[in-house]
């Protein structure tokens, strides 16, 4: 599933139908109390983003969504049945937040109050317009300060189906928009009575990973950590080490996105085969980073927070949510790639178990004042290895993309991914000169380091 947006993910002209949550549903929602599981602090921590973000003046849409095909043409109702069955499945997707003066309190339907309202809205000619409109209501709907912010669309063709799902981030993160096409695909030719049973909820999982993280005080280990971290930052979290032509202070820039094949699927192999002493392709591509950030920006010390999944219990395995916490790394700058590679190494097993600790409770437990003024706290460089996920194979075929929505930011941030085909590289950045010029040559010397490799033998991995 390459991670690109909606402008770049091949559509195509056609019936296009929508699906929101019926009126119905929305009212009996209105007048539901209080859940009593709170929001995971990530949620909490994004939606407040938002509600800041706009108080500045500025509306940010920050939605994820998925584009994928259907082989034929889809009957509506059939198609409907699917995208219901799917839906209830995950808990999180019918449940919502709202303001209790400055308190955020869940609200969470049963599933027989959810119902879809589907509206045909018409025949699309021109690819371009389509897109426009697409994008128009995505942000509309899938929105962090609205509830329902969740839209379904499909565009009908005699020949295909071409279907486009868009959630606000509190929902959903990658990897539950990777297992979607296939169980999609799999509820609409086996029928909706075929959907297994509610996967683990998130919403139970917010409860858990809250209580947890509310034990901890600010003497703790972990709090100490970042504190440490944050203070070496100059009292920031880190961005990406390169000029992006953006200083503290500005408006917050529009942003572009670029997405490209990063290397084949035989150089992928090399290179993994190369980190894998090491620790895999993450680590290879951590130190890669390291050197390359050394030589354009000057850096002697990388420091980032590398995004880590928290599915620890195989029960989380086929929930959708947004399972994600972050971990400290601070790297010095080395002098070849086999010494980078020892160095993340060991920092990233130091540092990853940081991340079952959500970064928005250490920060408040610091009481450093973290306003945030952007969508995004930090810059990542992500990398995931996507080939185990059903119907992988065929997400090339089926013209299987994960959307990100590029509005607005003052970070850069970067996803590698590892397809069939090979490596996959996606950022958005702000639209700045000097941004596309070291972006573009970061990728340029990453696919030159990954590339480089095949021919090298790796040094002693102690």
């Amino acid at each position: 599933m390459r991670i690109t947006d909606i402008q770049r993910c091949e559509v195509r002209p056609g019936r296009l139908v929508e699906w929101t949550l019926s009126p119905a549903t929305v009212e009996t929602a209105r007048t539901l109390p209080d859940d009593s599981r709170p929001p995971a602090y990530i949620q909490e921590s994004h939606i407040r983003t938002a509600r800041s973000v706009r108080e500045d003046g500025l509306s940010v849409p920050t939605w994820l969504g998925t584009a994928f095909d259907l082989p034929f043409r889809a009957d509506l109702d059939t198609l409907q049945e699917a995208l219901r069955a799917w839906t209830l499945r995950h808990e999180t997707l019918r449940s919502g937040f709202r303001w209790a003066g400055d308190e955020l309190r869940r609200f969470t339907l049963a599933p027989h109050s959810v119902a879809l309202h589907r509206e045909v809205v018409g025949d699309f000619t021109d690819a371009d317009a389509l897109v426009r409109h697409l994008q128009h209501r995505f942000d509309a709907v899938a929105d962090a300060l609205r509830w329902p912010n969740l839209i379904y669309a499909a565009v009908v063709r005699a020949d295909s189906t071409s279907v486009y799902l868009a959630f606000d981030h509190s929902n959903v993160d990658a990897y539950s928009l990777q297992a979607l096409p296939a169980e999609i695909h799999g509820l609409y030719t086996a029928g909706a009575d075929s959907a297994h049973g509610p996967a683990a909820s998130y919403v139970d999982f917010c409860e858990m990973e809250r209580a947890d993280a509310d034990r901890l005080d600010d003497g703790h280990d972990i709090v100490a950590r970042w504190r440490e971290f944050i203070r070496r930052c100059e009292g920031t979290l880190p961005r990406f080490p390169v000029d992006l032509g953006v200083r503290p202070g500005d408006p917050l820039p529009p942003q572009k996105m670029l997405c490209e094949p990063l290397v084949d699927a035989a150089t992928a192999a090399a290179f993994e085969a190369y980190c894998r002493p090491y620790g895999g392709s993450l680590v290879g591509l951590l130190a890669a980073t390291s050197l390359i950030v050394g030589e354009i920006g000057g850096q002697s010390v990388y420091r980032t927070v590398v995004p880590f999944h928290t599915r620890m219990k195989s029960r989380w395995s086929e929930s959708v949510g947004w399972y994600v916490g972050g971990a400290p790394l601070e790297v010095p700058v080395a002098a070849d790639l086999p010494a980078a590679l020892r160095s993340v190494r060991a920092g990233l097993q130091t540092a990853r178990p940081l991340a079952r600790i959500p970064l928005a409770r250490v920060l408040q437990l610091l009481g450093t004042d973290f306003r945030p003024t952007s969508p995004d706290l930090y810059s990542i460089v992500s990398y995931v290895d996507t080939r185990g996920v059903p119907g992988s194979e065929r997400w090339a075929e089926l013209k299987t993309y994960g959307l990100l929505r590029v509005s607005y930011g003052d970070q850069l941030c970067a996803w590698v991914q590892r397809l069939h085909e090979g490596l996959w590289f996606a950022s958005r950045f702000p639209d700045t000169d000097i941004a596309y010029k070291n972006l573009r040559l970061y990728v340029e010397r990453l696919r030159d380091v990954i590339t480089s490799v095949p021919a090298a033998v790796p040094g002693p991995v102690s």
